[in-house]
């Protein structure tokens, strides 16, 4: 029997494994979607309120399942709004197909209504492959080198498809010259530096008396080479942000997250080491790596162009982070001083402490900290969690402790708001039977995110466990930028651009039909999540939190200082609750004894 392009393009993504895809319709894209309606759901379609937020659960699918994620979206602007959910995708190199509509093959050229140079338009972000159909034997092999290319490479990819080409009756190729003949499947190779390299990169771990390791995203599926590589060197370990679900942190040598985001012990790690093994992770900063000279370098990345990149490698090993520290293990020497390791300890028990007593200082009216620090161990196992960018990434990155077993991630690379909604919302289509968080700031629920928890009211009733929150600080602040604005640039607060309004986001929520809980009390925090972990429906609970208390970085330099004081001195409309609350915050764990209302 005759099939459509559509359908035949619908039948060949199930045929590759594809099983969910996220998107919004449109008459670009009508001859697909009834396609997919005629297949009786062989691939699922989940609805997002927006096609940014489809894109973002594609990227976030790709990141938590391990597999290929699948965006759609009609021509014009439906197929413009995907941009920034797939650069999201591209900068932290997971594997998405976008697939787009577009008007029909005898109108272009014309400018027509919704018209736009899509391959141009997606050039940058699948610059691995973007191809527009002009045929329907032309169908198969975009499909196949479309997915094929953005499994092998992790990258982005995009097939445009004119509506009237999506109705027109499919054909095979013919065997002719000019056609082509392509197949599907694709199995990763197993990637392995050679053995001499290997034996380069032992030589220069086992030389080190101070060895450091960073991990990232790329070593996600290699927590037990690690953890032995870690411990055969007396190393301590940090972590990118990417890669804070790569060790528990119940190990007394895993510092936490590095950069602005990150930990003392994780600072002090990189200032002090003397060799540093980095795995499978693009770490952008590199003030926050050793300085150059000091440390003896062994990189392991998938990615050739990734090597020596934020720090001049002496071993740059191309290969698996799994693959590549299975075969190092045997080559390394057990490290019998053990000094060193007791230092990392050492500073992280102090770390913890400090940790403890910043969550517990008083704040006006609720500590964002607290609202972290609580939710750890409360954190049933298993969980997936989720954060967006702002400083609601501080408390997640400092205070959110990972168990083994447990997943996470946000914006990487591109750092972008309002993707913690959308990335926990494709957590649960991924692992329907996990418990998922989300943290998120109120401007991203401003921008974006508030639209979403009604995709979360569509689908939450399919779910096998129903746990699914979202936590918002809500400070009506632009919160990290307000602190980037006095502690980077040494202007005060610009109240025009920083103040946002009031919105009682966990009415919306009840509003919709989820729960709804409103926290303005410090000991009210762990009661919230108690609650909201116990709900039989996805719950919002909003904190009403302090913008005063500083996202503090690890190390405050002579510069940084200076611009905050210098804000202080042109005054600030927020003086008096920052002098406060910073001052509780450096004095907090510096004043033992003290009732830590009294810091």
């Amino acid at each position: 029997m005759a099939m459509t392009t559509g359908e035949y393009l619908v039948e060949r993504l199930y045929q590759w494994g594809v099983r969910r895809i996220y998107g919004y319709p449109g008459d670009g894209i009508n001859g697909v979607f009834g396609a997919l309606n005629r297949s009786g759901e062989k691939i699922r379609f989940i609805q997002a309120r927006h096609e940014e937020m489809a894109a973002f659960m594609a990227s976030a699918d790709a990141k938590f399942s391990g597999g290929l994620g699948v965006c759609i979206a009609t021509s014009g602007p439906g197929a413009a709004h995907l941009l920034t959910g797939l650069y999201d995708a591209r900068l932290d190199h997971m594997p998405v197909l976008a697939i787009t509509g577009q008007q029909a093959r005898t109108a272009m050229g014309g400018h027509y209504q919704q018209e736009v140079d899509l391959v141009s338009l997606f050039k940058d972000v699948a610059g691995a492959f973007v191809q527009q159909a002009s045929a329907p034997a032309q169908v198969r092999h975009l499909v196949d080198r479309a997915i094929r290319t953005a499994v092998g490479e992790s990258r982005v990819t995009a097939i445009i498809l004119p509506n009237d080409l999506q109705e027109e009756e499919y054909s095979e190729p013919p065997r002719a010259h000019g056609t082509l003949h392509s197949g599907i499947g694709y199995n990763r190779p197993k990637v392995v530096p050679y053995d001499v390299d290997l034996r380069r990169a032992a030589e220069v771990l086992n030389a080190g008396k101070k060895v450091a390791i960073l991990v990232g995203a790329g070593a996600l599926q290699a927590t037990d080479e690690v953890i032995q590589v870690a411990e055969k060197l007396g190393a301590g370990v940090a972590k990118a942000l990417l890669g804070k679900a790569v060790l528990p942190d119940d190990l007394p040598w895993v510092t936490g997250c590095i950069g602005l985001l990150g930990t003392e012990p994780s600072y002090k790690l990189m200032a002090e080491c003397d060799t540093l093994l980095m795995i499978g992770s693009g770490f952008p900063y590199s003030e926050f790596l050793p300085e150059e000279g000091q440390a003896r370098g062994v990189q392991i990345d998938i990615k050739a162009d990734m090597l020596s990149l934020r720090y001049p490698m002496e071993v740059p090993l191309e290969g698996d982070a799994a693959e590549t520290l299975r075969a190092l293990l045997p080559l390394l020497d057990e490290k019998p001083e053990r000094s060193w390791r007791q230092d990392i300890e050492a500073w992280q028990a102090d770390w913890q402490e400090k940790l403890t007593d910043r969550a517990m200082v008083s704040a006006n009216p609720v500590n964002p900290q607290r609202v972290a620090y609580e939710l750890s161990p409360q954190l049933p196992d298993l969980s997936i969690i989720t954060s967006d960018s702002g400083s609601c990434a501080n408390w997640f990155a400092r205070d959110v402790k990972i168990r083994r077993g447990m997943m996470c991630s946000l914006s990487g690379g591109l750092a972008s708001m309002g993707a913690a909604v959308p990335y926990a919302i494709a957590a649960k289509f991924a692992y329907p039977d996990r418990p998922v968080v989300a943290m998120v700031g109120d401007g991203a629920m401003q921008m974006n995110n508030m639209a979403e928890l009604i995709t979360v009211a569509k689908y939450w009733k399919e779910w096998t466990n129903h746990t699914w929150i979202c936590c918002v600080f809500n400070n009506e602040d632009l919160n990290q930028v307000t602190w980037e604005q006095r502690v980077m640039e040494g202007d005060p607060k610009f109240e025009a651009s920083q103040n946002i309004p009031n919105v009682p986001y966990h009415r919306f929520a009840e509003s919709i039909g989820l729960m709804g809980i409103y926290v303005d009390s410090e000991d009210a925090v762990a009661d919230a999540w108690k609650q909201a972990f116990a709900a039989d429906r996805p719950v919002v609970i909003e904190f009403k939190t302090d913008p005063n208390v500083a996202p503090l970085p690890p190390h405050i330099k002579f510069e940084q200082a200076k611009k905050f004081a210098s804000t202080l001195l042109q005054g600030d409309p927020d003086q008096a609750g920052i002098v406060v609350q910073t001052a509780k915050q450096v004095l907090g764990g510096v004043l033992p004894g003290k009732d830590k209302d009294e810091k």
